[in-house]
C-alpha cells in the first residue's frame, strides 16, 4: 500500500477541492456532465468538517493528498456524504480505505450502519459499493432525514441517471 488515511486537516481543504473536480472527469466520461460541473464543497463547509472529526484525507508516500472522505451522522446512523479519489489514483484501494476509515469512526462512535447515496448503475458507484458489502434501502426504509436527502438530491438536479440509498451493516458496533 503506497498511501496513508489520516483525519484531514484546515491545510487539506484545498487538496480535497481539486481532487473532488478532478474526480469529477469519470462523471463527464459517463455522459453526466451536469455531475462533473457540480463544484466541490466550500471551505466553510469542508471546515466543518474536519473540526468535527469527520474528515479523512489519503495520502502517498510524497506525502500529497490522492483522496479524501466526508461523513455525518444521518438517522442515528453513519452516512459517507462524499469519497473521491483522483482519478490517476483509482482502482489502488484508496476510496475501500477511506470507506474503511469513516466505517471505523462509525464504530467508534457506536453507530451500526453506513449509509451512502449513489448512482445505481456507474460502475465505480452503485456496483462499486455492493462490493463492499452495500445493500440497497428500499425507500420506505429510509429513515427522515435519509428522506430529505434524497429530496434535496433530486432538488438540485442530481438525478440525472438512477440513484439509490444504500446500507452497510457494521459489525461489533
Amino acid at each position: 500500500m503506497n498511501f496513508t488515511i489520516r483525519v484531514a486537516t484546515p491545510a487539506d481543504i484545498a487538496a480535497t477541492q481539486r481532487i473532488e473536480i478532478d474526480a469529477g472527469r469519470l462523471f463527464r466520461d459517463a455522459g453526466l456532465d451536469s455531475i462533473a460541473d457540480d463544484p466541490p464543497d466550500d471551505d466553510a463547509t469542508m471546515l466543518a468538517y474536519i473540526r468535527d472529526g469527520r474528515a479523512w484525507t489519503a495520502v502517498n508516500v510524497d506525502g500529497e493528498a490522492i483522496g479524501y472522505a466526508v461523513a455525518s451522522v444521518v438517522d442515528n446512523e453513519a452516512h459517507l456524504d462524499q469519497v473521491s479519489v483522483a482519478v490517476a489514483e483509482g482502482r489502488k484501494g484508496v476510496g475501500t480505505a477511506l470507506i474503511a476509515a469513516v466505517t471505523e469512526w462509525a464504530r467508534t462512535n457506536g453507530l451500526d450502519a453506513l449509509t451512502l447515496t449513489t448512482f445505481a448503475d456507474l460502475a465505480f458507484n452503485g456496483p462499486y459499493y455492493r462490493k463492499l458489502g452495500f445493500v440497497e434501502v428500499p425507500r420506505e426504509k429510509w429513515g427522515p432525514e435519509l428522506a430529505a436527502i434524497r429530496t434535496s438530491e433530486i432538488a438540485n438536479g442530481i438525478d440525472v441517471a438512477p440513484r439509490i440509498a444504500l446500507r452497510l451493516k457494521i459489525q461489533g458496533s
